[in-house]
């Protein structure tokens, strides 16, 4: 399988999210599917097949994780010498030529985008335009609407 990348704070949310899935949830939904075995038939427990599907969905969800962890290339934006061009992790301060706008982007792993925190993955348009450009460097994106333009004002390892 290929690598993952994945920031440090990425890597971090998935195994807190990991650990609570088997400290917390998995335990719960057993104890949950016992108390409905207890009320009688099963053919007929709605309690019983609810729970047995969030077992489902917390089983998948740990073996989904523990699958992206395995396969994580976990990568430190503070530690990059990305020599002043657009990387995996660095943070991205742009100018949308079309309307002046100006945003700031750090570029992180599919699992840790976000934009409403202004974190946009890897693999979206926007990303690909940036990644390899440097400040002063304009990006031209392929948007729903049309091409937009971004100005690259600044780049930050951070």
């Amino acid at each position: 399988m290929n690598p993952i990348p994945v920031t440090v704070n990425g890597a971090e949310r998935l195994k807190l999210e990991l650990q609570r899935l088997r400290s917390v949830d998995r335990p719960a939904v057993i104890e949950a599917i016992s108390e409905a075995r207890a009320q009688g038939d099963l053919s007929e427990n709605a309690e019983y097949e609810a729970a047995k599907e969030k077992q489902s969905f917390i089983e998948g969800r740990i073996a989904e994780i523990e699958g992206k962890l395995s396969n994580a290339m976990i990568i430190d934006p503070k530690t990059l010498n990305g020599e002043g061009r657009c990387v995996f992790g660095a943070t991205i301060d742009v100018e949308d030529l079309d309307n002046g706008d100006t945003s700031t982007y750090q570029i992180v792993g599919d699992d840790e985008a976000d934009i409403k925190s202004g974190k946009i993955s890897i693999s979206s348009p926007i990303s690909r335009a940036l990644i390899g450009k440097s400040e002063g460097d304009v990006a031209e994106v392929m948007a729903p609407n049309g091409i937009r333009s971004y100005e690259v004002l600044r780049v930050q390892y951070i």
